[in-house]
């Protein structure tokens, strides 16, 4: 956790140059620091505390952006000086990045190797508060042609029925897919249910004349490729 701690002067009193919301448009959003957009989006302080030292709070509160992140609005409201109004401005924030991550790129990216699947879903499937089972689904050469959502909650193998599952990738007539799916506590370590889920798909693909080419386990800031490990593949 940062534990440094800075003196914020109220933005008022700051030059012109060194505001952080006239700092973003004539320098552009990326010179800013994290408590900087923070406190724009924040837009006020509380109490005589500068906006800026607020944000600087809540980034250390949670320790950092990704913690901030998966806050709920309980504990966002759980800090002084933070109400509903500015948690639901810090959560929109939040939530168009996020709907900016899986918004499809004018060019469809190319899966060649675990990593390059696990940096498409890694930044928004490690913030999730449930587990979400999504597929990559590729064409011939490895072109992604979409990637749905198939089950949210704990994937239980009971659950899970196979036929649903390859339903998505007959719609789309894909050639391979590759499955992902999170685990919220943060630890990507498969679980038997993981390996048995992956068996039962794997299987499913050779049926169909579908190649399941990974089973992805995503964590915090890391992944587990089940294939690299050969669990579920024979």
């Amino acid at each position: 956790m940062n534990n440094e701690v800075e003196y914020h002067p109220v933005i008022k009193d700051l030059p012109l140059g060194e505001r952080p919301r006239e700092r973003l448009l004539y320098a552009g959003a990326a010179a800013l620091s994290s408590t900087e957009l923070l406190a724009i989006i924040l837009r006020v302080g509380v109490g005589g505390e500068s906006v800026l030292s607020v944000a600087q709070r809540m980034l250390a509160r949670f320790d950092g952006l990704a913690g901030l992140a998966r806050a709920s609005t309980a504990e966002l409201t759980a800090v002084h000086g933070i109400g509903e109004a500015k948690v639901a401005q810090v959560k929109a924030a939040f939530e168009l990045g996020r709907r900016l991550l899986v918004t499809a790129p004018v060019e469809r990216p190319q899966v060649r190797s675990p990593a390059d699947a696990a940096q498409l879903l890694m930044a928004e499937m490690s913030l999730l508060e449930q587990e979400h089972l999504r597929l990559i689904l590729l064409d011939t050469k490895n072109y992604v042609l979409s990637i749905p959502t198939v089950y949210v909650g704990s994937l239980n193998t009971s659950l899970i029925r196979i036929g649903e599952l390859f339903r998505y990738a007959l719609k789309d007539n894909c050639a391979a897919l590759i499955v992902v799916h999170n685990h919220p506590s943060g630890d990507p370590t498969p679980s038997p249910e993981d390996v048995t889920v992956t068996r039962k798909i794997v299987e499913g693909g050779q049926l169909l004349d579908i190649e399941v080419l990974d089973h992805l386990i995503i964590g915090r800031g890391r992944f587990i490729s089940l294939k690299e490990r050969g669990l579920g593949f024979n």
